[in-house]
Formats: C-alpha cells, sequence, structure tokens
C-alpha cells in the first residue's frame, strides 16, 4: 500500500501550475468548477488506490495539513 505524498513532487511545478491555470481562462465558476471535479476524478482514476485517496481527502479538508 502507498503513502500519500504530500512534500514537493512534480518536476516543473511552477509549468504545472501555469498550465493548470490557463486550463481555467474563459470559463465560467460552473465551467471552472466542473473541469476540477473532472481533474480530481481522472487523477484520483489514475492514482487508484483507496487508502492514498482516503489520506489525500482528509488532507485537503485539513487546512493546516498543506
Amino acid at each position: 500500500m502507498s503513502k500519500l505524498t504530500l512534500t514537493a513532487n512534480i518536476p516543473g511545478a511552477d509549468d504545472f501550475y501555469a498550465e493548470l491555470i490557463e486550463a481555467h481562462e474563459g470559463l465560467t465558476k460552473t465551467e471552472s468548477d466542473a473541469l476540477n471535479a473532472r481533474l480530481v476524478l481522472t487523477l484520483a482514476n489514475h492514482i487508484g488506490d483507496r487508502a492514498v485517496l482516503t489520506e489525500a481527502l482528509a488532507a485537503a479538508k485539513d487546512p493546516k495539513s498543506g
């Protein structure tokens, strides 16, 4: 079983952040929320480990975790 990684782990993190922001440009709030939901579900499917996904949900709910 894997463990959730909360330390920086994305090569080119600033570039990814810019891509993420760019993906939302021109979208309404509703469209942006839908994009985020699809991205979360796509990445959750890729991770596939329910224990890690449960950890991620708990970490996302806790503003002190990041």
